[in-house]
């Protein structure tokens, strides 16, 4: 719903993000990127980079910049030999703008400049919260403009070569970073897997992987239990990048829709306290906490839980 007169309590935040951002870009500094240009400046170079005939109207349109200030910048970098101009074959009123090989030259420096910051500031993050700044970059840039915000989209397949690998690496360096568990969890989740891939029996055991974008992004077993009647689900592991979309949920119907199409009578599962996420999806798709203990697990205190679904 439009709102037109916004609170002043958003109106102060939006300001506070306006400065926190400018600062963390280097906006205000008298040169930008160590380069003997404003931002305004590099700004136009950037737009004469992308491409040659720009005309100094698309470049105006393109930064929505004051056309007098546009045309002394150009002026400028016409007289310091950075840019071309030639008249258009089609329009004499208009002329077509480039960078010249000096232009190119000024130029690069400055824009490698600009790429080492950016991967520096998302160094600073790990491959989730990367994931999740860039979600929320492109969702302020489709609300500001009017355009629907980006969409993930995610398909659950059967596995194929190098899945059961990545679900593994995957598995290890996820916990490792989010939980701190150490090498025997890598090694639990490698013989799971390597228990299915051997051993698997495709009438009344399946595993599923999560693609978006033509890489995997989740996984999830379910495997026969010890005890008759009963379904496992096992490894269960949703990528940072794909998390908030329901790939977790997906994947845990996938495994309920095939145990009642396999015959069986109830569905398994052990995961632990600390994975609210899982514990979530868990519930939501009809689980019920039946026991928990504690253990020192993987380098870690934990509390394991047992959940049990009847089909």
């Amino acid at each position: 719903m439009k709102t037109d007169h916004p609170d002043t309590e958003r109106i102060a935040a939006v300001r506070q993000f306006n400065r926190f951002y400018t600062r963390q870009i280097g906006v205000l500094r008298k040169t930008y990127l160590d380069s003997p240009y404003s931002l305004g400046e590099m700004r136009v170079l950037y737009e004469l980079a992308q491409g040659a005939d720009k005309t100094a109207k698309d470049i105006g349109r393109n930064l929505d910049l004051d056309a007098g200030y546009l045309s002394r910048v150009l002026r400028d970098f016409e007289k310091k030999g950075l840019v071309s101009r030639k008249t258009s074959k089609t329009d004499a009123r208009q002329s077509h703008l480039a960078l010249t090989a000096k232009g190119r030259k000024v130029f690069a420096p400055a824009d490698k400049r600009s790429q080492d910051d950016v991967a520096a500031m998302l160094a600073r993050l790990d491959d989730g919260k990367q994931a999740q700044l860039v979600q929320a970059m492109q969702t302020i840039e489709a609300l500001l403009e009017g355009a629907p915000a980006p969409q993930r989209t995610f398909t659950l397949r059967a596995p194929k070569h190098g899945d059961f690998g990545w679900m593994v690496t995957t598995n290890a360096q996820i916990y490792a970073r989010e939980y701190g568990w150490g090498e025997p969890f890598e090694g639990l989740v490698a013989q799971i897997v390597a228990d299915f891939v051997n051993n698997n029996d495709p009438a009344c055991e399946r595993c599923w992987i999560g693609e978006m974008n033509g890489e995997s992004v989740g996984a999830v077993m379910l495997v026969k239990d010890e005890q008759p009647g009963t379904a496992r689900i096992r490894v269960l592991i949703v990528d940072p990048k794909a998390r908030g979309l329901g790939l977790g949920a997906a994947l845990t119907e996938a495994c309920v829709a095939f145990a009642r199409q396999a015959g069986y009578k109830k569905i398994t599962l052990w995961t632990h306290s600390v994975l609210t996420a899982a514990r979530h999806v868990y519930q939501k798709a009809g689980f019920t906490l039946t026991s928990s203990e504690k253990r020192h697990s993987w380098g870690k205190d934990v509390v394991a839980e047992f959940w049990d679904m009847d089909l």
